[in-house]
């Protein structure tokens, strides 16, 4: 499902079709939180089922509203400048994610550190897409 969500990312020219864009990064983000809460509440039992499915929300809908903020940020902003292919909107787009993971844990520092290592890792990604690099190298036979 991931590889499927990438995919249709990938798709859609940037700055073009935001919506779908942040739909696509939400549901992206949702499904790692769902990863994580379900690692969370087994690793780690809740004392009550009540608290199992509380931890499981806030760990889902905090790592959706982070993907939604990383998709509408880098549309946004590649509208804005009128530069779809820059890795400054993803840039961008990652520090809005990191700031928003700030704003759940009410910590400043939490905020600027994800807004850095968010989009630079964002930029990166996004640098290594336009210049063909290989996140996996393919086996040479």
């Amino acid at each position: 499902m991931a590889q499927r969500l990438l995919r249709a990312y990938d798709e859609i020219p940037d700055g073009t079709q935001c919506h779908r864009k942040t739909y696509i990064t939400t549901a992206f983000g949702g499904l790692i939180g769902a990863i994580g809460s379900a690692y969370s509440v087994v690793l780690n039992p809740a004392d009550t089922h009540l608290e199992a499915v509380a931890r499981a929300g806030r760990y889902t809908f905090t790592a959706a509203a982070v993907g939604a903020m990383f998709g509408l940020a880098t549309c946004v902003s590649a509208q804005v400048r009128e530069k779809p292919d820059d890795p400054l909107n993803y840039f961008i787009g990652g520090c809005a994610a990191g700031l928003t993971l700030g704003a759940r844990t009410h910590n400043y520092g939490t905020a600027a550190t994800g807004c850095v290592y968010m989009g630079t890792a964002a930029a990166l990604f996004k640098m290594g897409k336009l210049e063909g690099w290989e996140l996996f190298a393919s086996p040479k036979v």
